[in-house]
């Protein structure tokens, strides 16, 4: 059986489709304004496809067929990671809409409370370590005898 025409119109709107909307198209590629900062567009990427056709009817010979395919991409920025002096921020072009904005929205803050929360924590132990090699080093020391008490009546 020979394949039917709407399958080729299908299969060239998806093609094209695919050579509009890859992942550089959501996460963009870095901008680097300077040494020490790079900059990542963030961009929500929506498309729709529509096909539909009609065979003729069969009282002709010929096999006659009418159909179309369509598609429409849009392509809207939504942020910009900053990625400056070791911290990272989310810059916002529009409002937070859904939850999977604010969830992206907050990964950087995030991120930099679990760092500055892991050096704490790396600090603690350091003075945790330190102070405990402070008490065994006093009791290294000599230390002068306790003078006993006078004797009553001296």
């Amino acid at each position: 059986m020979a394949e039917h025409p709407i399958n080729g119109m299908m299969g060239l709107t998806m093609e094209k489709i695919r050579e509009m909307v890859d992942a550089n198209t959501v996460i963009g590629e870095p901008i680097r304004p300077d040494e020490n900062t790079t900059i990542i567009p963030i961009s929500r990427v929506t498309f729709g496809f529509a096909s539909g056709g009609s065979d003729m009817g069969a009282k002709s010979s010929k096999e006659m067929f009418g159909g179309g395919a369509g598609a429409g991409v849009s392509i809207t920025p939504i942020a910009f990671l900053v990625i400056s002096g070791g911290n990272v921020r989310t810059v916002q072009l529009v409002d937070k809409a859904s939850g999977m904005d604010n969830a992206i929205a907050a990964l950087p803050e995030l991120v930099d409370k679990l760092s500055a929360m892991r050096k704490q924590s790396k600090a603690e132990k350091q003075a945790a370590k330190e102070a405990a090699k402070e008490p065994a080093k006093a009791g290294q020391g000599s230390a002068a005898p306790a003078a006993e008490p006078p004797a009553p009546g001296a």
